[in-house]
């Protein structure tokens, strides 16, 4: 009997900071949000934010640029990605060091530093006005925001990628090479499927990191309407706690959804894949 309950109390040890942790910075908060968002009235209160045409559009351009984000990192961290693991050329570890160096980066650099490119007096207005005469600003912008959520979501991506490139099986490219097959099919047929699963755990997170990231959209808010600035401005202008825990809830949901839905689809691309 002795022997049975000594494993089963240092199973409970091993659990319980990962469920204090768990309750203290999720469940808990999460609790206390509906609470206040609810107001005594959960289900009026839910349709009358998701019926709000300013605060769907507010989450439909969120989605729509965290979805963009997401494609194009996915493309040029490939691209970059399997360059750096399969190449080897003088500066090599140097490029690493610098694609990955955004992952230092706070979002408050991140967005000043598309400020300083992208700005009314950043390098590419100057250089516009030189070249056309019209100075070209877009920082306060949802495609100055672009910009950010791709510099610092690019490094994540190309860190899988590189990792996964090379544990891919050289003998199927060459077989597939014997046989006549292009570059392009190469890619599309061989190695594609192979990275699927990085590919998709990576752009889940990406998509994630760019639905909830807030620093770089403050330092950018001119004219940029995503859903964490319209939270954070019912919670501090307006002083609306309600929706604001209420636009809290629903942006963890689309998120946790779209997360759900990418380790489904991980799965079913590792069971091809094997």
């Amino acid at each position: 009997m002795h022997d049975l309950t000594f494993p089963l109390r240092w199973r409970i040890a091993l659990l319980a900071p990962a469920l204090a942790v768990f309750l203290a910075f999720w469940l808990l908060p999460m609790v206390a949000l509906v609470q206040v968002s609810a107001n005594g009235h959960l289900v009026a209160a839910y349709r009358a934010l998701l019926t709000d045409a300013r605060y769907m559009r507010s989450l439909a351009a969120t989605v729509a640029l965290s979805a963009a984000v997401t494609a194009a990192t996915l493309v040029l961290s490939v691209i970059c990605g399997l360059l750096l693991a399969r190449r080897h050329f003088p500066g090599r570890r140097t490029l690493v060091a610098l694609l990955t160096f955004p992952l230092a980066f706070p979002g408050v650099v991140v967005g000043f530093m598309v400020i300083m490119l992208a700005g009314r007096q950043g390098l590419i207005g100057a250089l516009a006005l030189r070249l056309t005469g019209e100075r070209w600003v877009f920082a306060y912008s949802m495609a100055g925001l672009f910009l950010g959520y791709l510099y610092f979501s690019i490094p994540r991506v190309i860190v899988t990628v590189m990792a996964s490139a090379t544990q891919l099986d050289a003998s199927l490219e060459e077989a597939a090479r014997s046989l006549g097959a292009s570059p392009w099919r190469i890619m599309r047929d061989v190695i594609l499927p192979a990275l699927a699963p990085g590919l998709v755990a990576s752009g889940a997170i990406c998509f994630a990191t760019a639905m909830g990231a807030f620093g770089t959209a403050f330092t950018l808010a001119t004219d940029i309407d995503v859903l964490p600035m319209t939270i954070y401005t019912e919670f501090t202008l307006n002083a609306n706690m309600a929706t604001a825990a209420g636009l809290s809830i629903v942006l963890g949901f689309v998120t946790w959804a779209v997360l759900n839905v990418a380790r489904s689809v991980a799965g079913s691309a590792v069971a091809v894949t094997a």
